[in-house]
């Protein structure tokens, strides 16, 4: 992840919408029948996407937008969110999760032009692969900041919104929420953190009209995740998928994210763990020779 900046942009790009095509007239009725009300288009859901700056996040936001949705997307980093927007025509926000006074600030901003029908929790990502006896205190409470208290400080401040007209939470895991490797500690037990924050936020909310909706994607191929983790050492992060035949792909892991949310409103979708073929566990990953 960029370097971040606690300054909230002052206001939300404006949105690049499509307006929506113009229902057809309908045939002439036969006579005496009723002329059945012609509805407009259905308004478009709106979502708010953290992490959306790169990686699944991004993917996320391009998917979305590809089906209609109305998208706010959120990151550090305002120059990549910028030329999301450019391509995408999503609206877009520069906040820094971390900061509790941002997240306010951020959610405060979005809602003034409107409701959010879901909120995908994506910012967060693993720093170092050291044994727990080399454990570097620092990294594991950033990783906590990012998997775990940006999650929560995102949820918690659009949850009442949608408590009272319905809507989404999702929050990207990992199949590190699920089980544990070798030097993984610290990355571990960061996702387990949010994937217990999810499953005890569906509990609390059982009868009411959100879907707390959990996506555990396991090795994905995205330009940022294994390099931020390996601090920019470019060798050490291509070898997390030397070899695999074919890692997933940040698209893949968005194609889960939005097929979760349009499923039908009494339908959720608790838990989505996701792997590519080659890959069976956490620790068993087929790899060619040629790798």
């Amino acid at each position: 992840m960029a370097s971040s900046s606690s300054s909230v942009s002052p206001a939300l790009s404006a949105s690049c919408l499509p307006t929506g095509s113009a229902v057809p007239p309908s045939s002439p009725s036969p006579a005496g029948a009723a002329v059945p009300a012609q509805a407009g288009p259905r308004p478009a859901r709106r979502a708010l996407v953290t992490g959306a700056s790169t990686g699944i996040g991004q993917a996320t936001v391009r998917l979305l937008r590809d089906h209609g949705w109305q998208v706010v997307a959120t990151a550090r980093r305002a120059e990549r969110l910028r030329s999301l927007a450019e391509q995408t025509g999503c609206q877009w926000l520069a906040a820094d999760l971390q900061v509790a006074a941002d997240v306010e600030a951020m959610a405060a901003q979005v809602l003034v032009d409107g409701p959010v029908d879901a909120v995908v929790n994506n910012a967060g990502g693993a720093l170092g692969a050291d044994p727990v006896t080399d454990a570097d205190d620092a990294e594991w409470l950033a990783m906590y900041e990012r998997n775990v208290l940006g999650a929560l400080r995102v949820t918690r401040a659009l949850l009442p919104g949608l408590r009272s007209r319905g809507g989404d939470v999702v929050f990207l895991t990992s199949t590190a929420a699920h089980d544990t490797y070798p030097g993984g500690a610290g990355y571990v037990a960061a996702k387990h953190a949010e994937r217990v924050v999810a499953n005890t936020l569906r509990l609390e909310l059982v009868g009411e009209p959100v879907r707390i909706i959990e996506i555990a994607p396991g090795m994905v191929a995205t330009e940022e995740f294994a390099l931020n983790r390996f601090h920019g050492d470019h060798e050490r992060a291509r070898a997390v998928y030397a070899g695999v035949e074919a890692p997933l792909t940040a698209r893949d892991v968005a194609e889960c994210v939005v097929w979760s949310l349009e499923r039908p409103a009494h339908v959720n979708i608790d838990s989505m763990i996701v792997r590519p073929r080659a890959q069976a566990s956490n620790t068993l990953v087929a790899r060619s020779s040629r790798g």
